[in-house]
């Protein structure tokens, strides 16, 4: 589909969705209508949850009642698009549900919620300072002690784990059948706590560009079109950055 038409189908949606928004409250197949034509919206942001150790068609139910909620609840006439509004609904929907059911441990409410805002806060502090925040920090910015941070990352670690048993559904292999390979995620994540001190030397714009890519995934040719600038150049920076991290690391 090309650009033009892509563009036309979205203005298509926007008109049609004004219309039956027009027919409600009183209307039910109007508001069946508004809920099938934006269902795909539903799936494709319960696909941004997957891999979590909830099933698909768990997430694609909670999207759905994400959605239904939205449908009720858009006022028109606030100059909002649905499909913004429908959005927050949805991802509030599916938040909720691994707040409640998404942790391995049976972990107290309070407890969970600190877990949560205490992650978001390590990666706000992460990009505005350019490393990795320190319990100390997190605790200020928060109004937490720093017992109590130290707790919820502990609590963090109790999150939405999956059965050993469980074929992927790419490949067929389960979790018990890769037990004793190096795990990428836990490595990294270990390592960037490990050269903490060496990030503090990079230029901004490496710290920026590794943000953008280990912590907002981003590829690179998105890095590129962020920072207005080419992805060879973006691929220099990044091998030359990992180059010098690695170098700091194996430094005695």
């Amino acid at each position: 589909m090309s650009e033009t038409d892509s563009r036309s189908s979205g203005d298509d949606l926007e008109v049609r969705t004004a219309e039956l928004f027009a027919r409600l409250p009183g209307d039910a197949k109007a508001r069946d209508e508004l809920v099938e034509i934006h269902r795909n919206l539903g799936g494709y942001l319960a696909r941004r949850f997957a891999g979590r150790g909830e099933a698909a068609d768990d997430l694609e139910q909670v999207a759905m009642i994400g959605l239904l909620k939205a449908v009720d609840g858009f006022d028109p006439t606030r100059g909002v698009q649905f499909a913004t509004y429908a959005t927050s609904m949805i991802v509030g929907e599916l938040k909720r549900h691994f707040r409640d059911h998404g942790w391995a441990i049976r972990v107290p409410r309070k407890l969970q919620e600190t877990s949560l805002q205490v992650n978001k806060l390590a990666l706000e502090l992460w990009q505005e300072l350019g490393r990795g925040p320190t319990v100390t920090e997190i605790a200020e910015r928060s109004g937490l002690s720093e017992d109590e941070v130290l707790e919820a990352m502990d609590a963090g670690r109790a999150y939405s784990t999956a059965p050993l048993d469980v074929p992927s559904e790419e490949g067929g292999l389960t979790p018990a059948d890769t037990i004793g390979e190096d795990d990428e995620q836990l490595l990294q994540a270990e390592g960037w706590v490990s050269i903490a001190p060496a990030l503090e030397e990079l230029h901004p714009r490496e710290r920026q560009i590794l943000y953008l890519r280990f912590f907002r995934d981003l590829t690179q040719t998105e890095i590129a079109e962020e920072l207005g600038i080419s992805q060879m150049h973006v691929s220099r920076l990044l091998s030359q950055t990992m180059k010098r991290l690695r170098q700091t690391v194996a430094r005695p």
